[in-house]
């Protein structure tokens, strides 16, 4: 048996309470502080004493005072009531209006506004403060919705085409064994091309999430691990890998931080010309540890940087990966608190550096 819970007054009747509380403790004690000199004065004068001077006019004796006094306090409660309730509409509308709006927006409207305007006071603020949230939540949604459309869209086009390649072989009669082992081959590589998608989509999942552990580290030590497994590939690429590795020591998940620089070498290497050049540099500027991948390439338009750091977006129309590399170095780096800057060389290619504090958590 579930005990029902008492009716709680509202945030306007408590405030008109409490108002009301107030004028009328103020008037309480005017009555107070002119009555009881009056009192302490009657009393003093003996009982039949003889009076000097003119005889007293008409005017309002000590008894009619005191009652008078009694019905005005008795008056003064719906004042004070009446007063209370007011101030506290006035004080709560803009409340009120926050209240509206926000239910509105939760139910699906995320373009509504608050814009509570003018006077500015702590409600405003709020209010100014409650409109910029809305806007980066309309933002995330907006962007969660895009990621979402765009990862289908990617993991639908391998598994059309195996789809169709299966079917294909299935329906030819005539097919022999190697036919059919052209088609398995063929099958092969395309899980193989969905298994990476997946794997780069986990690891952005996982960057987003953030940082789970914060071990000290030296980038330079990680930056030539990453470069001994790619050393070979790049060779076969015709791209020249140097690096000036000094030590740089930072906090941060090992493995996250070994993502952010194998996707930035590796974007380095894919998107380059043949016979290019990638420049991996660490080292220290203060107390914060700082990695730079540089490398040739094409000619980037400088507006078009920020773009790449957003999941599935490249600038040519034959992209190479899955526009996925950049995106996972910036929630890594987002995870660690770290600056991320990015710039196009004139010449053609990028400049990445992302420089992480010190060796300390945060």
């Amino acid at each position: 048996m579930t005990s029902r819970r008492p009716a709680r007054r509202s945030l306007q009747t408590r405030l008109a309470l409490a108002y009301a509380a107030g004028i009328y403790a103020a008037g309480v004690l005017v009555v107070v502080l002119i009555d009881l000199p009056l009192v302490s004065i009657h009393a003093a004068i003996p009982a039949g004493g003889p009076s000097s001077g003119p005889a007293a006019g008409p005017g309002i004796g000590l008894p009619q005072l005191l009652i008078g006094s009694a019905v005005a306090l008795v008056v003064l409660i719906p004042v004070a009531l009446a007063l209370g309730w007011y101030v506290a509409g006035r004080f709560l509308r803009p409340l009120r209006a926050i209240t509206a709006t926000a239910q509105i927006i939760s139910a699906g409207d995320l373009h509504r506004r608050l814009d509570l305007g003018e006077p500015t006071d702590e409600l405003t603020e709020l209010g100014r403060t409650l409109d910029d949230l809305f806007a980066r939540l309309h933002a995330s949604f907006d962007a969660q919705r895009h990621f979402v459309a765009n990862a289908s869209h990617e993991l639908r086009t391998p598994l059309a085409g195996l789809r169709t390649l299966l079917e294909v072989a299935l329906a030819d009669p005539d097919a022999d064994a190697e036919a059919l082992r052209s088609a398995c081959q063929e099958a092969l590589a395309l899980g193989e091309h969905q298994e990476r998608l997946v794997q780069a989509l986990l690891t952005l999942a996982t960057s987003e999430r953030g940082a789970t552990r914060w071990d000290t580290l030296d980038l330079a030590d990680v930056a030539a691990h990453v470069l001994a497994a790619r050393r070979d590939q790049a060779t076969e690429q015709g791209i020249d890998l140097t690096e000036d590795l000094t030590p740089a020591v930072t906090a941060g998940d090992p493995r996250l931080i070994e993502s952010l620089a194998a996707n930035l070498i590796d974007n380095a290497v894919r998107h380059n010309h043949p016979a290019g050049k990638v420049e991996i540099t660490t080292r220290t500027s203060g107390t914060d540890a700082v990695l730079t991948v540089a490398n040739t390439g094409p000619v980037i338009p400088a507006d078009q940087v920020r773009r790449l750091f957003h999941p599935f977006q490249t600038l040519a129309p034959d992209r190479k990966g899955y526009g996925l590399g950049l995106a996972i170095v910036n929630a890594v780096a987002q995870a660690h608190h770290a600056t991320l800057t990015a710039a196009a060389r004139p010449e053609g290619g990028l400049s990445i550096t992302v420089q992480f504090g010190p060796a300390r958590r945060s």
